[in-house]
């Protein structure tokens, strides 16, 4: 029997919950790189949109080493077709922490009434699927919705899951008409409503029925708990054509397998030799922002010593024009020369002079100690007074050169507001 309709979930507010959930930030925050969120968002809203009976949530995933982590997750049905008749089987698709680089995990959830087949040969028993889609998973070009059809067409061929029901109790001897099996069957209508594969147990001799006259599908592995297979058998024989055409298929599929395998390989060994280079150019980009920010600091000082430069131009500048013409022929002292401008400076060229005229003394009782002009301890004694003589110019120079420095700065400012208005 063909389920009920799911109804369509509204597209926006799956939306509005994706977004939501993917843009939070904090310890609230999913574990998904924050370059493939938007990638997540676009499959979650692809795979409810094509399937609407699956609902994107987020919930706890706990891994086998006991790990607990929020994750997203598309929960529901999907439909699946078993001779002629639709089912939809319950899954769980998580959403991994490398998704979408890595497959998705895949789990057949069954209710109550479920079993889950054994042996299946791609869902375990604990429920964990695995089929070749998963397996040969390619980023980006693999998706939820494709991987859903895949799902669909491989439980067609073999479902995974079936519905246990409770005994019937047996039927009086005379009712062994063709109805009476079915009509304990009708009883649990509720459970065949659910729409999965459904076996029963036949503890009377089963008479053969038609899923059209019954309105019940047949089902995919004959009698549960022991009981024997359908009773029709009818011959078969198969046409040599057809064998022929199923082989050639078979082999196509082979060989369009191997190509594709193949191809993957091909493509992911690309695309790590891209991830590589984008490691690279990342680095590369780091390595340029620094350098772009050392030659920003750089420049800044350059033309704070520029604005230096000009201002002490300009103070030579006007030197020069106030002295241009005067001769030293007329000047008793070589040093009226120099006329300071200020207090700070006069005290500036005295202690310059007597620093080096010190250095120069120095160096002469150096020279004179050497040739034994002067005696050792008369050295001693000179060389002392003369370096505490030096250490004072040089402190009350350091002094007056920051007074200076302070003094230019505060003219400089003035200048600047000067100009700007």
């Amino acid at each position: 029997m063909v389920p009920p309709a799911v109804q369509s979930p509204n597209p926006q507010l799956t939306q509005q919950f994706l977004s939501s959930v993917l843009s939070q930030r904090g310890p609230a925050a999913l574990p998904y790189s924050e370059d493939t969120k938007w990638l997540i968002r676009q499959h979650l809203v692809a795979v409810t949109t094509t399937y609407p009976s699956l609902e994107p949530k987020t919930a706890t995933f706990t891994h086998n080493d006991g790990r607990s982590v929020n994750l997203l997750q598309a929960d529901g049905t999907i439909p699946m077709s078993f001779q002629g008749v639709t089912y939809n089987i319950p899954v769980l698709i998580w959403l991994m922490e490398s998704y979408p680089r890595h497959a998705p995990c895949v789990y057949v959830n069954p209710t109550r009434d479920m079993i889950i087949k054994r042996p299946h040969p791609h869902v375990n028993p604990s429920g964990l699927v695995s089929v070749p889609y998963l397996q040969n998973w390619v980023y980006p070009s693999s998706n939820l919705v494709d991987l859903v059809r895949d799902l669909g067409v491989i439980f067609g061929r073999d479902p995974p899951l079936y519905s246990q029901r409770r005994n019937p109790q047996p039927p009086p001897p005379q009712s062994l008409n063709p109805n009476s099996n079915f009509g304990s069957l009708s009883s649990n209508s509720g459970n065949s409503q659910s729409g999965y594969v459904q076996h029963h147990q036949h503890h009377q001799h089963p008479a053969p029925a038609s899923p059209a006259r019954n309105n019940y599908p047949p089902s995919p592995y004959g009698s549960f708990g022991g009981g024997s297979s359908r009773v029709q058998n009818l011959p078969h024989t198969e046409d040599p054509t057809e064998v022929f055409k199923r082989n050639a298929v078979n082999k196509i599929v082979e060989m369009v397998h191997g190509d594709v395998t193949a191809l993957r390989k091909t493509r992911e060994a690309e695309m790590e030799g891209l991830f590589s280079l984008q490691g690279v150019l990342k680095q590369r980009e780091e390595v340029l922002n620094k350098g772009l920010k050392e030659m920003q600091e750089e420049m800044e000082g350059l033309e704070q010593q520029l604005q230096m430069v000009l201002m002490n131009t300009d103070v030579l500048e006007g030197w020069l024009r106030d002295n241009q013409g005067m001769r030293l022929g007329s000047l008793e002292n070589a040093e009226d020369a120099f006329d300071c401008v200020d207090v700070l400076s006069k005290q500036m060229l005295d202690c310059t002079a007597s620093d080096l005229a010190i250095e120069d003394t120095l160096y002469a009782l150096d020279k004179a100690v050497q040739v034994g002009s002067v005696p050792f301890d008369q050295y001693l004694r000179s060389v002392r007074a003369l370096s505490r003589e030096q250490f004072f110019h040089r402190a009350t120079a350091a002094k007056v050169r920051a007074a200076q420095l302070q003094a230019q700065v505060a003219n400089m400012a003035v200048r600047t507001h000067h100009y700007g208005s």
